[in-house]
């Protein structure tokens, strides 16, 4: 009998227009990640004057920035799947909103404190986008969850679009404390956004939404969910024990498929990023005609191209993916998604077979902007081959992205979160790296050995759709290994019970 009710209880009990209301309402509060970090690179060669540091010192605070992104979501993703999401979001809202004042009013004297507020920030904002993943994670079936995504991944992709052009122009016009004001206002207005009308999902709190939370877990505004029937007792019942303990995410670095899949997106991301946090400074040097706005003008040319990578992108990768299904009679019918993994369906091809061209294209078009920086050519040169760098990276991020949740469909948040440790790590690293790079080598010669290291990572793919399958193969049978063993300690404490 409690099967058959567990199977008419839908999974959420949010209408499809709530769902969607909730993903936009997630999908504003994860534009501020990117935002805040990139809102401040047409400000560099700013404050390197301001403070009287070198731009070697300001990227520092860039890469400490990186490092807090990479760190903070294993912390705030990990406290929003034991306490809630709805709290976790605007408490990092919060501390985005005390940090910006900070920023705002730092003293040109205290480049310390310039380095630790905006190692506070990051640790604000940064996990936004994490905790916005979970929400739809709670609310949305594999089935519907690829259209939720799209429309939430506008927000943390539109940020480095607008970031930039922002910054620039409040830097030019009203200085560089304006863009940590304007940030102030902008996440203060979000949190309380957040306050009013953002319902808790957290399955563990409130099930698929029948099990009423605490009075302090309410929005203030409940706007959604009011016009479903709900079992407060049953639901209650059912979802006792769903809450899972915490386990270290870091000990899935030890599958090999997944570690090499990590790797290959974070050496692509750090060259994507690299480029991006330099183009202000590579810019100011090599056409010095350009103002703080016209600088931030330029990076709309990358920022655009990711808009379209996402945009566009996505849907030829789903069609190339189907594509592969519909080649494979034996896999026709079979999916990951109802909860039995399928072994014999190749998704590491699926996901993988557009990325070796992606990346040649990604790699050269780095090289060319390189050199077209060192030449010192027409603008219209670098920024044409920075939209196609936009337009490819994120192309390459996402099936990749995809294909590391597919592997680990039960630690959806774990591996991600490790994802964006490697990614910001190795970011980290190269940020720091880029401008003695620039200084030494140049601008032609850097990119031409970065994109060279790149390029090598290029074999992982052909890699990972060897072993993948086989990885893949094994987790899955020791999955359902542990699954019978623990229906049978299940059995047995229930049979034990009556009898003592």
């Amino acid at each position: 009998m409690a099967t058959q009710n567990e199977a008419e209880e839908p999974y959420s009990i949010f209408t499809s227009r709530e769902k969607w209301f909730i993903v936009s309402l997630i999908s504003f509060g994860g534009l501020f990640s990117p935002l805040s970090s990139n809102i401040y690179f047409p400000a560099i060669p700013l404050l390197a004057a301001a403070f009287n540091k070198s731009v070697e010192l300001i990227n520092l605070t860039v890469t400490l920035n990186l490092v807090f992104q990479g760190l903070s979501p294993m912390f705030w993703g990990t406290l929003s799947d034991a306490y809630g999401r709805r709290h976790m979001f605007i408490l990092c809202l919060l501390l985005l909103v005390a940090s910006c004042v900070g920023l705002a009013l730092t003293p040109t004297k205290d480049y310390w404190l310039l380095l630790f507020l905006r190692c506070v920030q990051s640790a604000g904002s940064a996990s936004t986008i994490a905790i916005g993943a979970g929400v739809i994670g709670d609310i949305s079936t594999s089935a519907e969850r690829g259209g939720f995504y799209g429309v939430y991944s506008l927000g943390p992709t539109f940020g480095p679009a607008i970031g930039p052009v922002l910054g620039g122009a409040l830097a030019d016009k009203l200085g560089w404390r304006a863009i940590f004001w304007f940030l102030c206002i902008a996440s203060a207005v979000c949190m309380l956004v957040m306050i009013l009308f953002l319902p808790e999902t957290l399955r563990t709190i409130v099930g698929n939404g029948s099990i009423p939370p605490p009075a302090i877990y309410n929005p203030v505004v409940p706007i959604t969910g009011r016009h479903s029937k709900k079992d407060p007792a049953a639901a209650a019942e059912r979802y006792a024990a769903t809450r899972k303990t915490f386990q270290n995410p870091l000990r899935l670095l030890l599958h090999a498929d997944v570690a090499l899949l990590l790797l290959l997106s974070g050496v692509i991301y750090s060259l994507f990023y690299a480029v991006t946090a330099s183009i202000s400074t590579v810019f100011h040097n090599t056409y010095p005609q350009l103002n703080e706005t016209e600088l931030g003008l330029c990076f709309l040319a990358i920022g655009g191209g990711m808009v379209l990578g996402t945009l566009f992108c996505g849907k030829v990768l789903d069609w190339d993916y189907q594509r592969v299904r519909r080649s494979i009679p034996v896999a026709q019918g079979q999916t990951v998604e109802a909860g039995k993994p399928d072994e014999t369906f190749p998704i590491e091809k699926a996901r993988l077979r557009l990325v070796p061209a992606l990346l040649f294209i990604y790699v050269v078009s780095c090289i060319g902007y390189g050199w077209c920086i060192e030449r010192r050519t027409h603008i219209a040169g670098p920024l044409v081959l920075l939209v196609l760098i936009g337009l490819v990276g994120p192309s390459m991020f996402n099936p990749i992205g995809t294909l590391i949740v597919d592997l680990m469909p039960t630690h959806g948040s774990s591996i991600t979160a490790c994802n964006n440790l490697v990614r910001c790590g190795l970011g980290a690293a190269l940020v720091s790296a880029i401008q003695p790079l620039l200084d030494a080598l140049g601008a032609g010669y850097t990119y031409l050995l970065l994109g060279g290291i790149c390029a090598l990572t290029g074999p992982i793919v052909y890699l990972v759709i060897r072993i993948g399958p086989r990885s893949r193969a094994r987790r899955i049978r020791l999955a359902e290994q542990q699954k019978e063993k623990d229906k049978e300690n299940a059995r047995g404490k229930s049979e034990a019970g009556p009898a003592a």
